[in-house]
């Protein structure tokens, strides 16, 4: 794709020389330190010497080579390597360089304070890849696949977003931006060349046209209820009556005492809210008070706040004792159970005897881990897709589904005119119409302020 070409996305030393330290400020074996501009060989041969042969402004790209590192008042600093890649076969598309040093948060921040003296500056949140999108390394939709690959916490997320990044969204929507560039382009070409030799232009050849864009592009919205889910994770909500072993399934859950567990009625009162990843779909996990009634004012808001987590959740564990005979707290749980979209009931306790059987209870025993994985089992086929879509194609962001949503809605618009008889001009504004939101959703066309709120979410170094 071709960037877009405006001053107002070149300012801000777009040109100039940034570095910055592209991993964690953490003690760790290896640490990366990331330079990207013009003058990124020069300021790298200023501070890194290799241990023998060439500087590396003459070395050859994507070679690690071992040397040292110095301060700019010759005291070295470190023995690592570093490598080079010129533009605009790069990252960034500009020439660029990577210090690999020992992970020491200490190296790390004297290495930058190294290339700060040598000529380069501190590189601004998301500024590696503004770069990469301004030199027309990447469109947006790419741009915005890295902060989802950085920020995914499950696998299948991880790879629709590095699907992304290799542009599967792209060629989704590429194909509908070209059919319908070239209906404006074949209708603008008869308008203004009446005396070339060019087709007529009639509207009716491209009914089956805009159906088909109309048809690819509600697929592609379609996916970003799932996305949704798969990103943000799924809010669920574990209810139960007290010491049905609620926290006790949560912290069996998570793997470790997150929520305090202990045979006093009460003992959860607020609700205790934790990530965690099952079935392959991350879930939002509440662990709520017990359902019950209670004089406690305390313990009364909590049941109060379990009754609402349940009333918003998207799904709920209901937890029932499968030791002790069923109350009528229980049935208060399963009724609101049945509020929300998805639900699976939980025989808790399943380690001691079972004292009541429901064919719709998962046998769960949080003390040996017993059951763990027929809920697992269960939950994978709640979420399973009815009609699965290749990876990299299920929209996850809501700045994209916002415009694929006025492109099907300007499409549709389209269709709509042309089949009620309206001129070829009136339908042309709808397809326009189109394209321009499709261009917003690539960045062919897009705000300066759009892509400063982009990139503002990036960490820095990336």
């Amino acid at each position: 794709m071709s960037a877009p070409n405006s001053d107002a996305a070149r300012e801000g030393g777009v040109f100039d020389t940034i570095a910055a330290i592209a991993t964690g400020q953490v003690l760790a074996a290896i640490g990366i330190v990331r330079i990207s501009g013009p003058d990124a060989l020069t300021v790298l041969d200023r501070v890194f010497t290799p241990v023998a042969g060439a500087p590396m402004s003459q070395r050859p790209d994507r070679k690690l080579v071992l040397g040292r590192l110095f301060s700019p008042d010759g005291t070295l600093l470190d023995e690592c390597l570093a490598t080079v890649s010129r533009g605009p076969a790069s990252y960034t598309g500009e020439d660029t360089a990577e210090l690999q040093c020992h992970g020491s948060p200490v190296v790390l921040r004297t290495a930058l304070d190294s290339l700060f003296a040598a000529g380069a500056r501190q590189a601004k949140a998301g500024e590696f890849t503004r770069r990469a999108f301004l030199n027309g390394r990447m469109d947006l939709t790419q741009a915005e696949a890295v902060i989802d690959l950085i920020d995914a916490e499950t696998a299948q997320i991880a790879a629709n977003a590095a699907a992304q990044l290799g542009g599967a969204i792209r060629k989704k929507t590429d194909g509908v931006y070209d059919e319908l560039t070239a209906i404006c382009s074949h209708y603008h070409a008869v308008i203004d060349y009446p005396d070339e030799d060019i087709e007529p232009f009639a509207l009716e050849r491209y009914a089956a046209v805009l159906a088909e864009a109309e048809t690819a592009l509600g697929r592609l919205l379609a996916t970003f209820q799932r996305g949704t889910v798969l990103k943000n994770g799924v809010p669920c909500a574990i209810l139960g009556r007290p010491n049905a072993g609620k926290s006790s399934l949560l912290n069996a859950i998570l793997g470790y005492d997150r929520a305090i567990v202990t045979d006093i009625p009460g003992t959860t009162r607020d609700t205790v809210e934790e990530k965690a990843v099952l079935g392959g779909t991350l879930l939002r996990l509440a662990d709520t008070a017990g359902l019950r009634d209670t004089d406690d004012p305390v313990e009364r808001e909590g049941v109060a706040r379990a009754k609402a987590a349940g009333k918003t959740a998207g799904l709920v564990l209901a937890v029932l004792d499968g030791s002790a005979p069923l109350t009528a707290e229980d049935e208060t749980v399963l009724a609101a159970a049945k509020a929300a979209p998805r639900r699976l009931i939980v025989q808790s306790k399943a380690d001691l005897p079972a004292v009541w059987h429901r064919d719709d209870a998962i046998p769960v025993s949080a003390r040996t881990g017993a059951g763990l994985d027929a809920l697992e089992a269960a939950l994978a086929a709640l979420f399973a897709e009815d009609d699965p879509v290749p990876v990299g194609e299920t929209l996850t962001n809501p700045r994209q589904a916002d415009a694929v949503s006025r492109a099907l809605d300007y499409v549709r618009a389209a269709r709509e005119a042309m089949e009620a008889g309206f001129a070829p001009d009136a339908v042309l504004t709808e397809i326009e119409g189109a394209l321009s939101a499709l261009g917003e959703l690539s960045g062919r066309t897009v705000r300066e302020d759009v892509t400063r709120g982009i990139f503002a979410r990036f960490c820095v170094g990336k």
